[in-house]
């Protein structure tokens, strides 16, 4: 089948170059990443869309969940909350749906302008009604169908298997298994004492994959849920899983990427970036935050911002957001804009790492600039978000300095003197 890594293998294709140009990057080189395993577009081969180059060489990413849920099921609501992180500038789109008519909507989340990504086991539970009740048959079908509905890269729980299993019996945890995929295939496996059929039958899910060259988002379902499960074991002994398949997708022509690392202290991230990487082969890394402090729910949005800034400056490349209802409840449209906002925050900072000097130049450089002229009109045009800067100076009256300096104000006092 002629997937995307093999065609890069040959030249450059036509998307690839697309993709290139957005970024603003060589073609080829984006070519030769693309074919080494080290970047990704995720492009359904049923489905155009905006594409999105996510790996070596390209800016960081931001990925927004969202989707409905068994308590609070309104799919209108889900795509308002999709396009407003798209106005916000996510570059994908996660369907988490578990409540409703789970087909229909991901039809309505396909049409937008966005690459999308999904969890098929959520599904696979749902139709099979509990998770104990799933076989390999309903959950391969699931698959297949997500494929062929156009879905761009499934997040895939392949790396939780009975070693990881049993890592977690021998070094138990607090928190547990906080992943609901990690959670659905650990309660399998114990139930019936099997592996794990997306483990055991790898192979034959890259070969469905392949059909419609569906990237394969390799899920941390081992990751840790609070900073005292940091350094426990199965962590470690997924990312050696993983590591094992990231290599037999790329072998197969299989566009693959790595999730994790969960909620770990701010002195863990660096070690555990680097360690997925490497044992990876330098795969796009995918990760939620990391959050790095558990007892700030509300605001785990920045916790999870200033993981994923110092996780990108170490080599991530995908942040999904995390929103200040994180741990709390679904979340509102609101919540989707905070933390959106937040989490470009996050890869913005990132890319200073992967742009060098020219990262002055995404509108640092002109800012400083602004600042100096008091030109408040051109700061509010290369600020991220102007027009909720703009709200804020504003609420003082028309000043030509802030309202917090006024009349003292250092650039205009030094300014006037020299």
């Amino acid at each position: 089948m002629q997937t995307l890594i093999r065609e890069c293998k040959s030249g450059v294709p036509e998307n690839v170059i697309s993709a290139a140009k957005r970024e603003k990057i060589d073609s080829e080189k984006l070519s030769r990443a693309i074919a080494a395993g080290r970047a990704v577009i995720c492009a359904n081969k049923r489905r155009e869309h905006k594409l999105s180059a996510i790996g070596e060489g390209c800016s960081v990413k931001v990925n927004v969940n969202i989707g409905t849920s068994g308590a609070r099921c309104d799919p209108a609501l889900e795509i308002k909350k999709a396009q407003c992180a798209l106005d916000e500038g996510a570059d994908a789109i996660m369907d988490l749906s578990t409540g409703g008519d789970l087909e229909a909507i991901r039809r309505d989340i396909l049409k937008l302008d966005t690459t999308v990504g999904t969890v098929p086991i959520y599904e696979a539970v749902r139709r099979a009604g509990s998770a104990l009740d799933i076989d390999a048959d309903l959950l391969f079908n699931v698959i297949r169908d997500h494929c062929r509905q156009g879905v761009d890269f499934l997040t895939l729980h392949c790396g939780v298997n009975l070693e990881t299993l049993k890592a977690l019996r021998a070094d138990p945890r607090v928190m547990g298994v906080v992943s609901r995929g990690g959670a659905f295939h650990t309660a399998m496996m114990a139930s019936t004492g099997e592996e794990n059929p997306l483990y055991k039958e790898f192979d034959y899910l890259l070969e469905i994959l392949a059909e419609d060259d569906v990237t394969i988002s390799l899920g941390d379902g081992m990751r840790p849920g609070a900073m005292v499960d940091a350094a426990k074991r199965a962590k470690s002994v997924e990312y050696l899983n993983l590591g094992e398949l990231a290599q037999r997708s790329l072998n197969a022509g299989v566009m693959r990427m790595i999730e994790g690392p969960g909620h770990i202290p701010v002195n863990q991230i660096a070690y555990n970036v680097r360690m997925i990487k490497e044992v990876s082969g330098y795969a796009p890394l995918y990760l939620l935050g990391p959050l790095v402090t558990d007892i700030i729910p509300g605001y785990d949005h920045v916790s999870g911002a200033i993981g994923g800034a110092i996780a990108a400056l170490n080599g991530a490349d995908f942040l999904c957001m995390v929103s200040p209802s994180e741990h709390l409840a679904l979340p509102d449209i609101d919540d989707i804009r905070e933390g959106t906002r937040v989490a470009k925050l996050a890869a913005h900072v990132g890319d200073t790492e992967r742009m060098d000097d020219k990262w002055f130049e995404t509108g640092e450089a002109a800012m400083a600039e602004a600042r100096r002229d008091l030109d408040w009109e051109q700061q509010f045009s290369i600020a991220m978000y102007g027009e909720h800067a703009k709200k804020i100076h504003e609420r003082d009256g028309d000043l030509e300095t802030c309202s917090m300096c006024g009349d003292l104000c250092a650039i205009k006092i030094v300014r006037d003197s020299i």
